[in-house]
């Protein structure tokens, strides 16, 4: 359903609010560049910070933007279940192809709480969700019993991991089948993943290097492996930089150096050291000579 280089967008601000303008400009530039498929609203985007009016604004804005041409997968999550069905609803009216649902975060349910809390999201709106499991933010970890439970509902269609255990997503595909969308949330691990029995990935670096992390997927899709090899090194080191200090802090002040929208951040989290920043931009000067 989903596959390819879905780009985890940066929720561009200035002076304290939605730069909205440049968001927009984001959404047509990744499109213009290749990117298979867009995500307002997730880790990336700052959706911790953002408030639910701000929320439901960026989701409208991306899907206006995007006009039909790529699917828009909304961040819909929350540890709050019925927080999570309320913006999952929203998403759906405002025209998005599917949701993001993030493990909830702080709680720390059991496996069956997090069946219970994805089948209350699924029963309750009419879209496409797709898992996101992230246990090194969430604590809590999806495990493959339980995601096979949820594979069953039939509007559950797949799985964001970001767990990077590779051996993942082929005990996936071969319990749940080759049907259910496994997108990678590693940008470092993508071919990797892929060839476990991915499908795709929700990149950060796509925010920077859209057209490379495309060819990158198109030339996958192909068979042309010695091009996905040649981009899987180039693309390395703009990988290492971008997770240089927490996330998103990298990939503003790298969206910034190429003019897509200030660097500015929401605490709590706050803008990256000097010597980060002076990796960041050594890292876009060779890649743009290569």
């Amino acid at each position: 359903m989903f596959k390819g280089s879905i780009a985890a967008l940066i929720t561009p601000f200035r002076n304290g609010v939605v730069d909205e303008k440049a968001f927009q400009s984001l959404v047509a530039w990744q499109i213009a560049e290749g990117t298979h498929g867009l995500v307002p609203c997730g880790t990336t985007g700052e959706s911790p910070t953002l408030s639910h009016e701000e929320h439901r604004r960026v989701i409208a804005l991306c899907v206006e933007a995007a006009v039909g041409r790529v699917p828009v997968i909304a961040g819909t999550g929350s540890n709050s279940t019925s927080e999570a069905i309320e913006l999952t609803r929203h998403a759906q009216k405002a025209g998005a192809s599917a949701a993001l649902v993030v493990t909830p975060y702080y709680n720390k349910p059991t496996q069956e709480g997090l069946y219970q809390h994805f089948k209350a999201i699924h029963d309750a709106v009419d879209l496409p969700l797709v898992i996101y499991n992230i246990p090194g933010r969430c604590v809590v970890d999806v495990s493959p019993e339980t995601l096979v439970r949820l594979a069953r509902l039939p509007n559950i269609v797949g799985i964001k991991d970001a767990t990077a255990d590779l051996t993942r997503p082929l005990r996936t595909r071969l319990a749940v089948g080759p049907s259910f969308c496994q997108l990678s949330g590693e940008d470092a691990t993508v071919v990797a993943f892929l060839a476990q029995g991915g499908v795709g990935c929700i990149s950060v670096t796509s925010n920077i290097a859209p057209r490379l992390c495309a060819r990158l997927h198109d030339a996958w899709s192909v068979g042309e492996y010695a091009t996905v090899f040649a981009l899987r090194d180039r693309l390395m080191p703009l990988h290492e930089a971008l997770f240089c200090e927490t996330s998103p802090g990298p990939v503003k002040y790298a969206a910034h150096l190429l003019g897509l929208c200030s660097a500015e951040i929401r605490p709590p989290l706050w803008e990256i050291a000097e010597s980060s920043r002076a990796k960041i931009a050594a890292v876009l000067e060779t890649l743009e000579r290569v």
